[in-house]
């Protein structure tokens, strides 16, 4: 080892850094990603593998926030970016400038990722789905003001019904800044007085010009807002997240249009009929009325009503002379019961029986009737009631009656 250069560690590592560092300064990167860490920084830290080797690699957080998908374990991916050396630690990694999922897009990718959370929080259900009002007062439109969809929209709305107010609030509907201005343009709209019901979407393009309608910032303000929301994004093929979160999906903005009001025509005829339909009824059951009113007049008690009354009250006289009969007779009956109940009364009374030759004899101090000789004693006090008045005497002597056998 003679002759060998003698390096510290610090040296080596910077003699390392200095040729990777310079040897790839930009390479592209094919590989499996595993565990993909997000940190509270913004940044992700991940492993990027084959079947053989493996890398760490970075996307610092301002590279991480304009990803449309959320890296995962297992994704495939192509990473690009150059290749940095760690000295403190011993450590290479792939600072990763682009990363592109493999085997579908980026933006496909960001979508069904999205479409797959918000699904599993029931955003989609059609328990949460607010129908429309059937003949709304005032429609607030959230597009692009110089974008055919509002041009098709007013055409629309003005052909079929005149009678709603309208409210177009004016947003960019494509680039990085588009869907938090959509969303702040939604959450404004639930404010206004008075608004039945809100449009939002724009006319047709890529994926990538329709994008602002597929971010979860819209998603959330779609299904936050308390009136319903029609979505009318692209054209019919086109299906966004926000067509999935809203109240009701137009296939285009023209048809957004005809779902949102009635057709004047259409329900000037349907009133035309039903009125038709009321007269009809009315003439109807005016008819019947009549007929009824007709068989009624023809009966006797409405064309002679007072021989009704006469019959009830030629009825209650004779009543009235029953009662009277009957009245007399209980009282006649009554009369005679109460003269023969006196004569027996009478014919039972003591002082008939005194009449008759009898008397009756009390203890004069206590006016108790003496009924045996041994209620009384000699100078005891009699009275003795006759017919004509009361003897009082005083008792000689008792002599008891032999008794018959």
């Amino acid at each position: 080892m003679d002759g060998m250069p003698v390096f510290s560690v610090t040296d080596l590592m910077w003699k390392l850094k200095d040729t990777v560092e310079q040897q790839f300064p930009w390479v592209c990167v094919q590989g499996e990603l595993s565990n993909v860490t997000y940190a509270r920084s913004g940044h992700v830290y991940f492993t990027l593998k084959d079947d053989r080797s493996q890398i760490r690699g970075v996307v610092w957080s301002r590279t991480a926030l304009m990803l449309k998908f959320r890296m995962k374990d297992g994704l495939q991916v192509l990473a690009t970016g150059p290749v940095e050396v760690y000295a403190a630690r011993g450590s290479v990694q792939l600072v990763c400038e682009h990363v592109v999922p493999q085997g579908m897009g980026e933006l496909e990718l960001a979508f069904r990722q999205l479409q797959q959370k918000l699904q599993q929080e029931g955003l989609f259900e059609r328990e949460h789905k607010k129908p429309l009002p059937r003949f709304p007062q005032r429609i607030a439109i959230i597009t692009s003001p110089t974008g055919a969809a509002i041009r098709d929209i007013l055409k629309v709305l003005t052909r079929r019904w005149r009678a709603s107010d309208v409210i177009v609030l004016p947003v960019q509907v494509q680039g990085p800044t588009a869907a938090g201005r959509i969303a702040r343009a939604i959450q404004r709209a639930d404010r206004l007085r008075d608004v039945d019901v809100v449009i939002a979407g724009r006319g047709g393009g890529s994926l990538e010009d329709l994008w602002a309608f597929n971010e979860e910032v819209v998603a959330r303000a779609i299904f936050d807002c308390s009136v319903p929301v029609i979505s009318a994004v692209g054209h019919e093929v086109d299906v966004s997240i926000a067509d999935l979160v809203a109240d009701v999906r137009a296939a285009t903005p023209t048809d957004a249009g005809q779902l949102v009001v009635p057709d004047q025509m259409e329900v000037a005829a349907y009133l035309d009929t039903a009125a038709a339909r009321l007269r009809k009824s009315l003439l109807t059951r005016l008819t019947t009325a009549r007929n009824k009113l007709e068989a009624l007049h023809s009966r006797r008690v409405l064309a002679r009503p007072l021989d009704r009354i006469h019959e009830r009250a030629s009825h209650i006289d004779a009543l009235s002379d029953r009662l009277q009969r009957a009245a007399a007779h209980r009282v006649s009956n009554a009369r005679n019961q109460l003269v023969q109940a006196a004569r027996q009364l009478d014919a039972l009374s003591p002082l008939k029986v005194l009449g008759r030759g009898y008397s009756i004899t009390s203890l004069g101090d206590s006016d108790q009737i003496v009924r045996s000789i041994d209620d009384v004693s000699p100078g005891v006090t009699i009275k003795t009631r006759v017919s004509s008045g009361v003897v009082e005497s005083t008792v000689v002597g008792t002599e008891a009656t032999e008794t018959q056998s």
